[in-house]
């Protein structure tokens, strides 16, 4: 675990410099309440943050500009220099050059998760080709840090509203069927439980799952994997890992105010199933997380928004709740860890 000081020290990566990512950084930390609960550390470089403002005509707002992370302000928003040299901006446009300098700030605040040297990390959206121009591997945020990081993620969709995990994420729809299986749903749903435990301190979480068919197969009338794959592996979930599952539910139903209260996490079968009533009822204050790792990594679930770059229209609500939910996950998770601890050095001691 990482070590524990009085505020949560929030590393955060600018993204591409073209998008709305600064835009939404300084809009969050321009309230100073923000600095109460905890202390911001962007990585980027003071001449990028100069111009930004400028374009922006923000005028009212600095970072507390540092080389080393003994320079932190906690009373401030901190940005460390990782670069010095001039960048060409051109704001809304793809850029190999841009993506390079996304990349770099990623990397530096990975090191610096690894190093303790901040506690949690929000990432700002990233432009995944103008990244891959250089670093032909990079497949994006969430396989990055897993590389990096023990564990293995799950991608959650966090709101007011609902959690939800997906089986399957970014594939093409013909391929859906062919990667459920009963194994993986019963392993994803242990992450989930864990996560819903551990991160968000739900002591005996309900999952819903979602089936694949519509009506969920209508008992094999519309489609065999319910009854095969999908019914088999909430059994088991249950019998061998004490998961509370529940379903499969009917996509085109279950969305309703009252589920939604009745359930702590929602399990759904592909990524538009799961996010597009997702994004429907949670858009502007949505959070992705990444969970199923040591570290805590949570990002906004907008793009870049290339369109709108340098118009001072950018949201920065959904990024603002990327750095309140760090925040909670990462207190909630030192207290599961802390009481778990405890009770063994109780058991022990009885011993």
């Amino acid at each position: 675990m990482v070590k524990e000081r009085k505020k949560i020290r929030v590393g955060v990566t600018v993204g591409d410099l073209n998008g709305i990512g600064m835009e939404v950084i300084i809009k969050t930390f321009e309230d100073k309440r923000m600095m109460d609960f905890c202390t911001p550390i962007i990585f980027s470089s003071s001449k990028t943050s100069s111009y930004h403002r400028k374009v922006l005509e923000i005028k009212n707002f600095s970072f507390n500009i540092i080389n080393n992370f003994n320079k932190v302000n906690d009373k401030q928003a901190n940005l460390i220099n990782c670069w010095e040299e001039d960048v060409e901006i051109s704001l809304g446009e793809m850029s190999p050059e841009i993506g390079e300098y996304a990349f770099l700030s990623l990397e530096k605040a990975k090191d610096a998760l690894k190093n303790n040297d901040i506690d949690v990390l929000v990432t700002s959206p990233i432009n995944k080709s103008a990244i891959q121009q250089n670093q032909k591997n990079f497949i994006g945020h969430t396989e990055y840090l897993e590389q990096s990081f023990e564990g293995k993620s799950l991608m959650m969709m966090i709101s007011e509203n609902m959690k939800i995990a997906f089986v399957t994420s970014h594939i093409p729809l013909s391929e859906v069927s062919g990667m459920i299986n009963e194994e993986k749903i019963v392993e994803i749903l242990s992450s989930l439980n864990n996560t819903l435990l551990q991160d968000f301190g739900i002591r005996k979480p309900k999952i819903a799952v979602i089936g694949l068919n519509p009506h969920a197969g209508e008992d094999g009338m519309l489609g065999k994997e319910e009854n095969k794959i999908i019914i088999p592996a909430i059994v088991k979930s249950k019998n061998q890992n004490n998961v509370l599952a529940f379903g499969p539910y009917p996509a085109d139903s279950f969305f309703t105010s009252s589920n939604l209260k009745n359930f702590d996490a929602i399990l759904s079968m592909y990524h538009d199933q799961g996010l597009t009533p997702f994004k429907t009822l949670s858009f502007s204050e949505g959070v992705n997380y990444t969970s199923g790792l040591n570290i805590v990594r949570t990002s906004p679930v907008h793009g870049t928004a290339f369109d709108i770059a340098g118009k001072n229209i950018a949201d920065p609500q959904s990024f603002r709740e990327s750095v309140f939910l760090a925040c909670k996950i990462i207190k909630k998770r030192r207290e599961y860890f802390n009481l778990k601890n405890n009770s063994l050095k109780v058991e022990k001691s009885e011993h």
